[in-house]
């Protein structure tokens, strides 16, 4: 193992050109903490926010972007027990997964599905921590129930689809063009609303309303959001693509009931992370297993490209996840 490392920085705020090629030390683990030699590092909206210099990463945390990958222990730092050397694991990090090797608290770690590469192995975390702690842990949906998430055709969106549906809840999606619309029926949506040509509120109230909607954009979709739920209905707030302020008038929410809530996923402690991913392993990497779930794969390009993957992730053709090549 090295002392030195390849890895992508930010240059300077800015857009994908600010990425660059650097060289830098090797993480050392600290107390709870693992190393992991990265094959795969997934391609994310915070880590684009954070090269804009609109999203800091926590105290303490690597400076370097990158929330996500896959690939083998190489050092354990005191007190961790359940992994070994050489355990093909994937896994969350506060930052630095865009680099040969990156640290992180050993409860945010998790086994490779088995069965299933490092590149789709390392396209799990970001999003099904996100999907799984916002949309069961926090909006509690329930089979049978309606369900609606916006962007369905994204990272998020492909794995909300596929969650909601394989938990037995009836699934609603919104996605900007036909071939995307298609991917999310073919991911278990019951109805893919094309936004550009179709009202998603008047859609659903047509079906009732949605019992849960899980939302990234934000601005004007915040009070139409409102208008879609149906009555005791939730609306969990994940992002704010088009802003977080607007004019909404809340008698609504009384009179009928309704919650706002959302989160944010990488300033919570590390023992909250640990918690979803213990809920994770149990309930969700088992179906990881059978093939009941799988990412949905966009787009791989070697990490001196990553400028190019921003690009396209920002673009929004892509359908389902954009990833990194790291290593071996």
């Amino acid at each position: 193992m090295s002392h030195m490392m390849r890895a992508i920085e930010i240059s300077a705020p800015g857009g994908p050109e600010v990425l660059r090629e650097a060289v830098c030390p090797v993480p050392v683990p600290g107390a709870g903490q693992v190393v992991i030699r990265l094959a795969y590092a997934g391609v994310n909206r915070p880590d684009a926010l954070q090269r804009a210099g609109a999203y800091d990463p926590p105290a303490g945390a690597s400076p370097l972007p990158g929330l996500e990958g896959a690939g083998h222990v190489v050092a354990l730092g005191a007190g961790v027990t359940r992994w070994q050397i050489g355990d093909a694991v994937c896994a969350l990090f506060p930052g630095g997964a865009y680099a040969e090797y990156a640290a992180t608290d050993a409860g945010q770690v998790l086994p490779v599905p088995g069965g299933m590469s490092l590149k789709a192995a390392a396209c799990l975390p970001e999003t099904f921590f996100t999907v799984w702690s916002n949309v069961f842990m926090r909006g509690h949906l329930q089979a049978g129930e309606r369900f609606l998430v916006h962007g369905g055709s994204s990272g998020i969106g492909t794995t909300a689809i596929q969650l909601a549906h394989a938990m037995g809840a009836r699934v609603f999606a919104t996605a900007g063009n036909d071939e995307k619309c298609a991917a999310c029926i073919q991911l278990g949506a019951e109805q893919a609303i094309n936004y550009r040509n179709q009202d998603f509120v008047e859609v659903l109230q047509a079906e009732g309303g949605a019992n849960l909607i899980l939302d990234m954009v934000g601005g004007d979709y915040i009070p139409r959001n409102l208008k879609a739920l149906a009555d005791d209905g939730r609306l969990v707030q994940i992002a704010f693509l088009q802003g977080p302020r607007i004019a909404v008038n809340f008698a609504p929410l009384m009179m009928r009931r309704l919650t706002i809530t959302g989160s944010t996923l990488r300033p919570q402690s590390d023992a909250a992370k640990a918690a979803i991913a213990a809920e994770l392993e149990a309930k969700v990497w088992p179906l990881l297993r059978d093939g009941r779930l799988a990412p949905v794969m966009d787009s791989e390009f070697a990490l001196a490209d990553a400028g190019a993957a921003h690009a396209r992730m920002e673009s929004s053709v892509h359908i389902g996840k954009i990833v990194l090549k790291v290593g071996d």
